[in-house]
């Protein structure tokens, strides 16, 4: 299937690495022009390499970081029209053990990064009549885990927020959808001590998900074939989530 993505401009967040660097990998397999975002230097240079991409350090844990990055992209590439937010989970904490620069420091990296990142993408979009806005939120965000409490209700949160911006933008030929990912096999689930044994005896498909199996959710969803989708939460989770 031709997805209709070679020379479109893609930005994609937290890609040095798992789930962000799969992504970014499809989107340049397909032909798109990508720039990629990560706050280790040394990580974002070597995955920008391997991508012949466009490496950007950007920390999104402090303000203005998301905007600047998203600006230094659209300068490099010389517009965007797919937008991917991603970042890293908050640490694992219960609410008893979260304080409040706990809660700032969640609420900076996985919510008001995305926001800025989309707001400094939209006019670009505009501009050519074709977006697509993409966040990695997770499962988790539909059916709260124990013990990821900043990140239970903050991704949830993000998911009124792609119901809220999409019938505002969808008659620009722009489209926001949030994808959730279930246990995946990335680094995310080695530093929660998921293993293996675990995951083949809660999800039905019996065993985790690879990181490619997402990122190609992803690059449909940012092609053309998907213009007619958008304020939906896709799980992509092996069939985890019991919910409708």
């Amino acid at each position: 299937m031709d997805l209709g993505l070679s020379g479109k401009r893609a930005l994609v967040f937290g890609a040095s690495r798992g789930l962000g660097f799969a992504i970014a990998a499809e989107l340049a397999a397909e032909g798109c022009r990508v720039a990629v975002v990560s706050r280790d230097l040394n990580r974002i240079t070597r995955a920008a390499a391997e991508l012949s991409a466009i490496g950007i350090a950007a920390d999104l844990q402090l303000a203005g970081e998301a905007r600047r990055a998203t600006q230094a992209a659209i300068a490099a590439l010389g517009g965007l029209e797919i937008l991917v937010c991603n970042s890293g989970g908050p640490p694992k904490a219960t609410f008893a053990q979260v304080d409040s620069a706990g809660w700032q420091s969640g609420f900076q990296n996985l919510w008001l990064s995305t926001t800025d990142a989309i707001v400094e993408a939209l006019p670009s979009m505009q501009a050519v009549g074709f977006g697509r806005i993409l966040l990695v939120t997770s499962v988790a965000a539909k059916e709260p885990m124990a013990g990821l409490t900043v990140s239970n209700g903050l991704r949830a949160g993000l998911l009124g927020l792609v119901k809220s911006i999409a019938p505002e933008v969808a008659s620009k030929g722009i489209t926001i959808n949030a994808l959730l990912p279930g246990f995946t096999r990335t680094e995310r689930m080695t530093e929660l001590g998921v293993t293996d044994e675990q995951i083949a005896l809660q999800v039905p498909a019996g065993r985790m998900g690879e990181p490619h199996e997402f990122a190609a959710m992803a690059a449909f969803l940012a092609s053309a074939r998907a213009g007619y989708i958008t304020g939906q939460a896709v799980a992509v989770d092996g069939g985890w989530l019991r919910g409708l």
